[in-house]
């Protein structure tokens, strides 16, 4: 019949794209009675930004890995059927000079056009997902979101709407470039690299007073996952962990005596992600010093969700 629904699917199948400096990600849900129900997600770390912060260009490699995770996420769309769909792209390319030609081709093979969002839209995208569906124990506190990326870092303030935002030019594939060039790491490179971070926190930030922290985004959940010893990665255990300022602070010193292939061989690693999780672990440490807070609560809803909610106007 024309027009029919798969059995048990919703009034309205979305697709989201998020395509990272570090992961590329794929979240397709169902519209069911005002709330989103996944029905699949998907998440490949491709590295689109590996080298962009000292050549301000794509590297090929970096590209042929992201556009073949890109088409079988097309491919996907098309086997579910999705009726509306957006693609979101962030730091990777904005800062690319060579980002049109990327652009061009990752529509032909998602179809449908990704959107370079600017960091104040990252924040926005990130604060909606990250608080959609949550009870919040002080409605009246406002609320901080810390959205660690590959590239840039989105830091935003709000109860119900956002009330100020900032992006941050640092990540953990950004700040594992610039000074994280060996592993085990040099301490004198882990203080290099954290005092580098306090100092763009210091300088680019003027957060208000908030209620409590939210991580969001892969850096955060991994280390949500190493500090849980997860035999395997578990969304529902993760999501909701509480990460101390101490425990951080204990991650970035424990990862930096380790090399590479033992990191990539903890339990619940993806170990695409191990070469620059000490970077992440780094932002994400002094992101929660720089809040003044000394609890981030770990949420596996992010700016994944978030433009899922914007293509149904949520």
């Amino acid at each position: 019949m024309a027009g029919a629904k798969t059995p048990g699917r919703g009034d309205l199948r979305i697709a989201a794209v998020d395509i990272g400096t570090n992961a590329v990600r794929l979240l397709v849900a169902d519209s069911i009675a005002g709330r989103l129900e996944d029905v699949a997600r998907r998440v490949v770390i491709t590295r689109l930004g590996q080298g962009v912060d000292g050549t301000r260009v794509l590297h090929p490699d970096a590209v042929e890995r992201t556009l073949s995770v890109l088409g079988g996420y097309g491919a996907s769309m098309a086997e579910l059927a999705v009726d509306r769909k957006r693609a979101v792209a962030t730091s990777a390319l904005r800062d690319a000079a060579d980002a049109g030609e990327f652009l061009t081709a990752a529509a032909e093979v998602l179809g449908v056009d990704p959107e370079v969002i600017e960091g104040a839209e990252e924040a926005l995208l990130s604060f909606r997902g990250a608080t959609s569906g949550r009870d919040d124990p002080a409605p009246d506190e406002p609320i901080l979101v810390i959205d660690v990326g590959g590239g840039s870092t989105e830091f935003v303030v709000g109860i119900d709407e956002p009330t100020y935002s900032a992006s941050v030019d640092i990540g953990s594939v950004r700040l594992t470039e610039r000074y994280l060039g060996a592993s085990p790491a040099d301490p004198q490179m882990v203080d290099d690299a954290q005092r580098h971070v306090a100092d763009l926190f210091g300088s680019e930030l003027e957060l208000p007073p908030v209620g409590r922290a939210i991580g969001v985004a892969g850096t955060v959940t991994t280390l949500a996952a190493a500090q849980l010893d997860l035999e395997v990665y578990d969304r529902a255990s993760v999501d909701g962990t509480v990460l101390t300022g101490e425990q951080l602070r204990a991650m970035v010193a424990r990862l930096a005596t380790l090399t590479v292939e033992q990191i990539a061989a903890i339990p619940s690693m993806d170990p695409a992600r191990a070469p620059v999780i000490l970077g992440g672990a780094i932002v994400a440490e002094q992101a929660l010093v720089a809040s003044g807070r000394t609890r981030l609560t770990v949420s596996e809803s992010d700016i994944l969700d978030g433009i899922a909610l914007s293509i149904c106007g949520f």
